[in-house]
């Protein structure tokens, strides 16, 4: 839309031009000690951020809209706002308002995005904050990410929706760039934080040039992405959107990972948010796998460990590397003071990536410099244990000597917050800074000398020398002594009852000591930005040690949560097997105030699959995930809640449990099952662990037994996946005669009267009953109707055995080979003629029912 700038005010028309390139993101405007925001972007504002929209003054003839927040107040109001998925232009003022003719003049110095923040104010301690770009073609999708707080880069490709999804699931970005024609915002319901680019800034060519440029390289060859067209594409737009952000170099983007979704173990979104890895059901964090398992004692060993959780390696060799360095720490009993020193060092992720960007504050290089500090004392505490895996830990984190020493030497103690006002440069760094300090300090004596040589000269005894910011140094003689003042003093301010002047001499050391507090002020600035310009130059080594510090205090972490939860290091074979002794639910078992009852679990190649019966709330579902999480567990790297366990190859965890539906998407709840269904036995290997909870419980009882029947047989035989099938289809227990590879386990329960006692164990063999009614009377369903229901329930079943009694012969849903009644070999029958012209591998589930009742009517004519 077109404006008609000469319309309006000249501030109006400086705000509208710089509007005008902005126009999806919300403009701070600076005016004095307020960031105001005008038409649209103030009605919006105040609605976000709960502020007073008010109006003031006319700009082409109608009242300007106007909202505002105190500049020193802002970064609270970026955090509200970035939160909500918004952006916001920052425009400082960069013009002299005593100079400026006209509106003063201003400048777009920084864009706040939800994926670009790199103040500590706007960003979770313990949380990545990812910036991600998603390019799509033909053959897929190509994924960029970005933490741009500490450089961290990587790309991957993925094949298809479903493995996009699992992917934002995973990564949870702040912030999502998408083609400006796209439409997986909608299709992926993704709902804030979505930024369309041109569709150019997705171009492969292009993105290989920016990434070339930005790492120093002449191709990517050295880091894995050659072939990867459209990830490279989607890093292309990624790093382009960053600098147009930050309006910045990003030194501090040193390198770029590629990473193969089939080198870890996969976990679709669906079993992520099942699992509850790092975000809970209930909302709740420390219901948590991270939540029981964060004990780190820095803001980045905090984020590595959630990235080890939600991507575990397949690789066995890498694995059983931090499952022996785990085991030396345990040994070694070092883990409190190594703990305990850990903890004085600060983010130095995020402080680098500061440094990097110019941004970084006083206090962040004082923390840096604690930080780096601390170093020699760690390489010390662990210096007795031999461990490969440490040694190249150690290695990485180094001591930099040279670090500590420009940083304990430049900035003092405990410098303020910010370099603008001062007093950040230590002293004895730099003479010039000092000499011109010293003019200001030295002040106070001359002032002293002044003034009684002044009153010792003149005779007025009340003479006063002083100061104050708007008028500068005078005289200050009572007006009743006014008439023994010499010639040679200068008027300069008329109080009540006192006379202020000024003299030749004090004007010029006025004019010496304001020069030099000026000239400090900008000569400690150049300081610090040499400081920073130093810092740079080791930025790579810096970057390294902060990584392995982040890495040792995970292991130590998970060390220290070993010992404490008494948990054992798990053995990993090439063998297809998963054994289980005694495993428990990391998580329930830390929540529930009655002892866990532990359950084992063996799984092998002729053992795959296990259908789990037993009541509701008998714990199912608490053993199907915690066998899963002692799985993902193990091949993260850590130790397992078992007495012990032993596990081979896995390479995915698929989980269909609970029921939702998705209304706004248009889908129910028997929907999204079946497609959580179809995605498991579409992608499920030999090699995946499948928690299938319930199956075909949506639907009619023969639909729904039927489903789950053909589901149980497809993953036994076809997939052979390892299996835990949780059912109340109590047909599905005579699969194990019928299919090798399937065996029958249920959660034992007790009935004591009319209540019923969870007994929480795993014993082998079916349950003999479902315990409906007493499951319902226990979640407080009134007497009357349970009563009723067992009344009907007596009747259903009285009517079941006098229709089985009439019938010599019934055809079962699924009747045992050595049931089924065996018919001569010549033997004609229009049953059999049916039956004999059916292909079984034809019919769906409707028609195979459809088929039932046509036999049936047969059968009683």
């Amino acid at each position: 839309m077109s404006i008609d700038l000469s319309q309006h005010t000249p501030m109006m028309q400086q705000y509208l031009r710089i509007k005008a390139d902005y126009p999806d993101k919300l403009l701070f405007y600076r005016m004095g000690d307020f960031y105001e925001l005008f038409f649209e972007d103030a009605e919006r504002a105040a609605r976000l951020l709960d502020i007073t929209l008010t109006k003031r003054g006319q700009s082409a003839g109608r009242p300007i809209p106007m909202a505002g927040v105190p500049y020193h107040a802002a970064e609270g109001y970026l955090a509200k706002l970035v939160r909500k998925g918004v952006s916001v232009v920052i425009c400082e003022q960069v013009g002299d308002p005593a100079s400026s003719k006209g509106p003063v003049e201003r400048k777009v110095t920084r864009i706040v995005t939800p994926g670009t923040l790199t103040d500590d104010a706007l960003l979770e301690e313990r949380r990545e904050n990812l910036l991600i770009a998603i390019a799509e073609g033909k053959e897929g999708f190509g994924i960029a990410a970005l933490e741009l707080s500490s450089g961290r880069f990587s790309v991957l490709e993925v094949a298809s929706h479903e493995a996009l999804a699992s992917e934002l699931e995973r990564l949870k970005p702040a912030e999502v760039l998408l083609d400006e024609d796209s439409r997986l915002d909608t299709a992926l319901r993704i709902e804030q934080g979505v930024s369309h680019r041109p569709a150019w800034h997705f171009d492969p060519d292009s993105g290989e040039q920016r990434l070339c440029q930005q790492l120093g390289t002449r191709d990517l060859g050295g880091f894995g992405c050659n072939a990867l067209r459209l990830a490279v594409g989607a890093a292309g737009c990624l790093l382009q959107y960053v600098r147009d952000t930050q309006l910045a170099a990003l030194p501090h983007i040193r390198g770029l990972t590629t990473e193969q979704r089939d080198h870890a173990l996969i976990l679709d979104a669906a079993t992520r948010r099942n699992l509850e890895i790092t975000e809970g059901l209930s909302g709740r964090h420390e219901h948590t796998l991270a939540g029981v398992l964060d004990r780190t004692a820095t803001a980045m060993g905090s984020r590595l460990l959630r990235r080890w959780l939600n991507r575990p390696m397949r690789d066995q060799a890498a694995v059983r590397a931090r499952h022996e360095l785990i085991e030396a720490l345990i040994a070694a009993g070092i883990l409190a003071e190594s703990q305990e020193t850990l903890a004085g060092i600060g983010d130095l992720e995020r402080i680098l990536a500061r440094v990097a960007l110019r941004s970084a504050r006083p206090r962040d290089l004082a923390v840096l410099r604690d930080s780096l500090g601390v170093l020699p004392m760690l390489h010390q505490q662990l210096a007795d244990i031999d461990d490969p895996l440490l040694a190249e830990v150690l290695a990485e984190i180094g001591e930099h000597p040279a670090a500590v020493d420009l940083l304990s030497r430049a900035i003092i103690e405990q410098p303020p917050m910010l370099i603008r006002d001062g007093g950040v440069i230590a002293r004895g760094f730099d003479a010039e800074l000092d000499e011109l300090r010293d003019l200001s300090t030295n002040a106070d004596g001359f002032l002293l000398e002044l003034e009684s040589r002044e009153r010792e000269r003149t005779g007025i005894t009340g003479l006063k020398v002083g100061y104050n910011r708007v008028h500068g140094y005078y005289i200050e003689i009572g007006r009743a002594q006014s008439d023994q003042v010499p010639t040679e003093y200068v008027r300069r301010q008329t109080l009540k009852g006192v006379e202020r002047y000024i003299t030749p001499e004090l004007k010029k050391f006025e004019d010496q000591v304001l020069s030099s507090r000026e000239r400090a002020l900008a000569r400690e600035k150049a300081l610090y930005d040499q400081v920073l310009d130093r810092l740079a130059e080791s930025l790579g080594p810096l970057q390294l040690a902060a990584s392995g510090v982040a890495t040792l205090d995970v292991l130590v972490n998970l060390a220290e949560r070993a010992a404490a939860l008494d948990w054992v290091r798990p053995g990993l074979t090439t063998e297809t097997r998963i054994e289980i002794e005694d495993g428990r639910h990391p998580v329930v078992e830390r929540v529930i105030d009655i002892p866990f009852v532990a359950n084992s679990l063996q799984m092998s190649e002729n053992r795959r699959m296990l259908v789990i019966t037993g009541p509701n709330m008998g714990g199912k579902s608490t053993y199907m995930r915690q066998n899963a999480l002692i799985v993902l567990l193990a091949y993260a790297g850590s130790f397992v809640p078992a007495r012990a366990a032993t596990i081979g190859p896995v390479d995915r965890i698929f989980s269909r449990i609970g029921a939702s539906d998705d209304l706004a998407g248009g889908r129910s709840t028997f929907m999204v099952e079946m497609e959580e269904t179809a995605n498991i036995l579409n992608n499920a290997t030999e090699h995946s662990l499948v928690l299938m909870d319930e199956v075909g419980r949506g639907t009619s009882t023969f639909d729904g037994l039927s489903l789950a029947w053909a589901c149980g047989v497809e993953l036994a035989t076809r997939i052979r996946a390892y299996s835990l099938f949780a059912t109340h289809y109590f047909e599905l227990t005579t699969l194990p005669k019928e299919y090798p590879g399937i065996a029958n386990v249920h959660l034992d329960a007790v009935e004591h009267g009319s209540s019923i006692i969870f007994m929480h164990a795993l014993r082998d063999g079916p349950a003999n009953q479902s315990y409906g009614l007493a499951v319902a009377a226990l979640a407080g369903v009134p007497a009357k109707v349970i009563e009723r229901a067992r009344e009907r329930l007596g009747e259903l079943e009285e009517a079941a055995r006098r229709h089985a009694e009439r019938e010599a012969v019934q055809l079962s849903l699924f009747p045992l080979e050595s049931e089924a009644p065996e018919a001569p070999p010549e033997a004609h029958h229009p049953i059999l003629d049916a039956l004999r012209k059916q292909n079984p591998d034809d019919l769906s589930p409707r028609k195979a029912l459809d088929l039932v009742y046509r036999l049936k009517k047969m059968l009683d004519k």
